[in-house]
């Protein structure tokens, strides 16, 4: 079956209703065949074995018998044979007699049958084939006499060979007449076939159109309904499970909105009073030194604390942009080995901790400030949860869709974790649950793929062949807006 099974399944459907067709056709035809066959044959056998039977008990026989007279007898049953012309020989003892005038016996009388007229005084037959492969009639008849109330054997025995060549013709034209049937029937049962299988495909086919509508977003998608049988159950069955899916993802959709909103309405109401508590720590944070020890400490943490909230506050707000699919792109030319290079340079990551491979002349179409963040986020998660030195490398590759541009971002740490690895630009995600107060917001490497993402690339997270963490960043030299 499974050399079969690419085939399609209309296909299959036609092979398995014509392989039934004909196994119906054969077995009916040999049952047929059978029954006729055996029905002419027996005919002419039982015309044959009574008419010889009563030809032999009508003779009056004169014992012992004389070569003229069993000469006579079966010159006198070879006259009257039916319901064909038959040959009689004729055996008493020693002497042999033919109807003919030609050989005294036949080679179609075998010696079982022989048998079996001298066992059974009511006589034999039996059909069998010479030498050329022609069918014949053997009916064995003993002459007997009644004596005392029964039959008594005189020591004659007759055998008619009857030929069954028009017997033999007739089955053979019933053949030939199946065969020539067979062809024409298997090719009008092609007919229902095709029609069966459309019955059948039909709503394969509009159900698989309908799972690859639902597949591409499609989800008020339905399937009419017909009949009452399996197929119509199937796609009732498929109709309440795209409406449940439908009515999950429709509140899925609206309470995701919900929670954008939320945030961004948060973030957005959090901005102003956080600028105003961020300018008042600023003027407390010059007077610090001012106060007595455990005030100034107090009020560090709540300096650190707002700057921290407000960087939350930042990259929610970036987030909700991304959400909202509200993040434009102002794309630029930009050199890519000086743009590196002003990002470290802002962020004073110019002391060693870390190291370039910076190609000259390698320019690309990008949003200046996306490609910032994008890199710092990349260098500043290395420097914190890897380690010095950091490398920074700059190629570019050619692929089917365009000349792209690569960066690749190693540390020197430990690596990531396999279990962390699929979770890794997930929002809010730390790799240590324990540590649930950080510098950063959790936002970082998932506003960084979001800003990859924009400008139609990649980013891919991956332990380097010599341990640490890998970060390899692919996108097209020219991004599109």
């Amino acid at each position: 079956m499974r050399r079969f099974a690419p085939l399609g399944l209309r296909t299959r459907l036609i092979a398995a209703f014509l392989l039934v067709a004909a196994l119906c056709a054969g077995t009916t035809a040999a049952l047929t065949y059978q029954q006729a066959r055996n029905a002419i044959l027996k005919q002419s056998q039982d015309t044959a074995v009574s008419t010889l039977r009563d030809l032999v008990e009508a003779q009056t026989t004169q014992l012992p018998m004389p070569q003229q007279e069993l000469q006579r007898l079966v010159g006198e049953l070879g006259k009257r044979g039916q319901p064909h012309p038959w040959t009689v020989y004729g055996e008493y003892g020693k002497l042999r007699a033919s109807s003919n005038q030609g050989a005294t016996t036949s080679t179609v009388i075998s010696e079982r049958i022989r048998r079996q007229v001298s066992a059974n005084p009511h006589g034999a037959f039996e059909r069998t084939r010479d030498r050329l492969g022609n069918l014949y009639l053997v009916v064995g008849m003993p002459a007997v006499f009644k004596h005392n109330g029964g039959r008594e054997a005189t020591g004659a025995v007759f055998y008619a060979v009857v030929s069954l060549d028009t017997e033999q013709t007739t089955v053979d034209a019933m053949v030939d007449a199946a065969k020539q049937g067979a062809v024409p029937g298997l090719a009008i049962a092609v007919i229902p076939a095709l029609l069966a299988a459309r019955s059948v495909l039909r709503p394969v086919r509009d159900m698989r159109k309908a799972a690859q509508r639902l597949g591409r977003g499609r989800l008020d998608t339905r399937i009419e309904v017909r009949g009452a049988d399996e197929l119509a159950g199937l796609a009732r069955t498929f109709n309440e499970t795209a409406r449940a899916l439908e009515q999950s993802v429709s509140e899925l959709r609206d309470a995701e909105a919900r929670a954008r909103r939320f945030a961004a309405d948060v973030s957005h109401e959090l901005r102003t009073p956080l600028a105003g508590m961020l300018a008042v720590t600023e003027v407390l944070d010059e007077g610090a030194e001012d106060l007595d020890p455990d005030t100034a400490k107090a009020l560090r943490l709540v300096s650190a604390e707002t700057g921290k909230l407000a960087v939350l506050v930042e990259d929610l707000m970036e987030i909700s942009r991304f959400d909202a699919r509200a993040a434009e792109l102002n794309l630029d030319d930009v050199d890519v080995a000086e743009a590196v290079t002003k990002t470290l340079e802002r962020r004073h990551w110019t002391d060693g901790r870390v190291r370039t491979d910076l190609p000259p002349d390698v320019r690309a179409r990008l949003d200046p400030r996306r490609f910032d963040v994008v890199l710092a986020n990349l260098v500043g998660n290395a420097l914190k949860h890897g380690g010095a030195p950091v490398g920074v490398s700059v190629r570019t590759a050619s692929g089917p869709e365009g000349d792209r541009l690569l960066i690749e971002v190693a540390d020197s740490g430990p690596g990531i974790a396999p279990e962390v690895l699929p979770h890794i630009f997930d929002r809010f995600f730390k790799a240590d649950a324990a540590r649930t107060r950080s510098t950063g917001s959790g936002l970082g490497l998932a506003i960084t793929q979001e800003n990859v993402r924009l400008h139609g690339g990649t980013l891919h997270a991956a332990n380097g062949p010599a341990g640490g963490a890998l970060f390899v960043l692919d996108m097209p030299l020219e991004a599109q807006v």
